[in-house]
Order: structure tokens, then sequence, then C-alpha cells
């Protein structure tokens, strides 16, 4: 089957679906939040997400309590009569199991509202407790990415180059990368479907990983990339996927982390600036501002003609 006969077949021509869409979404009986694992839910959400949702759920549960004090008059002491704002308060210092004494308990009801509320606030101090230090014990990798791919010559040949760097000030161990392509395909029976596919990697493993680290895809006649050009390979790669895992002696542990680059993203004909110099006592030095700059094929030519 010709390329053109696939692009006449391809997805992008039925409604609801695209080719060159990098978005994901899940339908059906898919859940991009499931609320029976709030643990991972709560791993999973973004620092501000987290801080919001736990001055949410504490305010929520103060007002909760509060009201339960007002529901009976007379429930707190030294209380204004139907004050929300004391009772707000009150619940708030029975929460945190404070307790300035300023306002008690007054009635048996009161008493068996604070000893509920007493329980509920030791739970939800260690849960999220708990949680905070988890999200702060985790290994994190700060791994940094050039902005876009870049397919040029490397010993003659064409080839996928993705440059990344070290983030840290201390290196890294025993790396290992992977890259992998989400493609379009057809069969001979002309149906459509998605899958991954490996891209091979030059060198996918380094034992000390200091500086930075250019990975390359060399595009021969075994590459899934082999005959694809600048406007066509969009109808192939749906997106780029990069993995990377490396052991950080600093954390005694092993730290992982994924970059994915859409079909747009890649600039034919083009290598990557240098990063990397030597000082005049022979230290190298990598100026990671210029991770993503990247510079025409023909520039270099010219300059060595």
């Amino acid at each position: 089957m010709s390329k053109d006969e696939k692009s006449d077949n391809a997805p992008g021509k039925t409604p609801g679906m695209s080719v060159r869409s990098g978005a994901f979404q899940l339908t059906g009986g898919g859940r991009r939040h499931d609320w029976r694992d709030p643990y991972h839910l709560a791993l999973a959400m973004s620092w501000p997400r987290f801080i919001l949702l736990f001055v949410t759920l504490d305010l929520a549960i103060n007002v909760l309590f509060a009201s339960a004090y007002l529901a009976q008059p007379g429930a707190i002491a030294n209380a204004h009569p139907g004050s929300l704002s004391d009772a707000f308060f009150f619940s708030l210092e029975t929460l945190a199991t404070v307790g300035y004494g300023v306002m008690a308990p007054a009635t048996i009801y009161g008493h068996l509202v604070a000893s509920i509320e007493i329980l509920c606030g030791m739970a939800f101090m260690a849960i999220m407790t708990g949680l905070v230090f988890v999200r702060f014990s985790r290994p994190r990798a700060r791994i940094l990415y050039a902005a876009n791919p870049v397919i040029g010559k490397f010993n003659g040949k064409p080839t996928l180059m993705v440059r990344i760097a070290n983030g840290r000030e201390h290196r890294l161990t025993d790396a290992t990368a992977r890259l992998g392509a989400l493609v379009n395909e057809w069969t001979q029976e002309g149906h459509f479907y998605r899958r991954i596919v490996d891209l091979p990697l030059i060198r996918s493993r380094i034992p000390l990983f200091a500086l930075t680290w250019t990975l390359m895809h060399e595009i021969d006649a075994e590459s899934p990339l082999k005959g694809y050009d600048t406007n066509e390979i969009g109808d192939f790669v749906v997106r780029l996927f990069l993995s990377i895992e490396a052991r950080d002696p600093a954390l005694a542990a092993r730290v992982y982390d994924i970059k994915d680059y859409g079909p747009e993203d890649i600039f034919f004909g083009h290598r990557y600036s240098d990063a990397v110099t030597m000082d005049e006592d022979g230290r190298t030095i990598a100026d990671l501002t210029r991770i993503s700059w990247v510079e025409p094929e023909a520039a270099e030519k010219s300059e060595a003609s």
C-alpha cells in the first residue's frame, strides 16, 4: 500500500480521531481521576493542587463541625450565641488539639461533638503528614531536555538526535535511555491501528552521566522512520517517548523521568550547537542554557568550506 493510499485511509478522515494529535483521553471504562484510589490521586497531583486540597478539606471539616456545635445553643462555653466565627475557631482549635482554654464544651452534646472532632483531627493530620512525607521523600530526577529533536547527519548517516542534560550538581551513574514512537500503521487488509515501536539507540547506556548526553537513533534500512521527511512524518509518528533511568548516589536510589515530543517538534536538517567547552585550566564546562540551541547543517558545511 502506497503512502498516498494510506493518507486516504488515515484516521484524520474519521470524525473524533486525529493522526497528529498528541493528546490522550480515556473514555468508557477508563478514569483519569479514580476517587477509589485516593493515595495514588494525592501523590500524582501537583504541589499547588495538593496544598489546595489540604486547605479545602481542613476548612470543610471545620465548617461542618462548627455547624454541628451551633445545632445546640450553649454547646460552647464563652462563645457568642449563634456566632459562626466563634464556633469555627473553636472547631479549628479542637481539630488541631490545641485548646486555648477560652472556649470549651459546655454540654454533653458539646463534649460528644468535640470528642468526635478530636478523633477526626488526629486521623486527618496523620494521613496528611504521611502524604507530605511520601511526596517529599520520593526520589526525583532533574533531567533537562532539548526543546526539539533533530534529524541530521552523523558519520554521514541520517540520525535522529535528542540532547539531554543532568540538572543536578552531582553526577548520576548507570544511566539508561529508551526511545520509542507511537506510530500509525495500516494492515494489508486496510485496517488502521496504532502501536509503539522501539527506536534503537546507538548508545543506550552510560556508566557516568555528569553533563550532557546526545541520544542517537540511526535511520537505516531497519529504522521505522526510514523514508519519511518533514512533510510526511506527521502522518506516521504520533508521539516520540524518551524514558531515562539512572542511579542518584546522593539519594542512594534510582530515579526516573520521561519526556515526549510531537512530530511537529522535530527539526530536519539540523544539528545541536555545542554546549560543552573547555576553560583555560582544562576543565569541562557545560552551558545548560544552550541545550536546546540548534543550527542548520548548511551552516556547518559553509564554515568547513
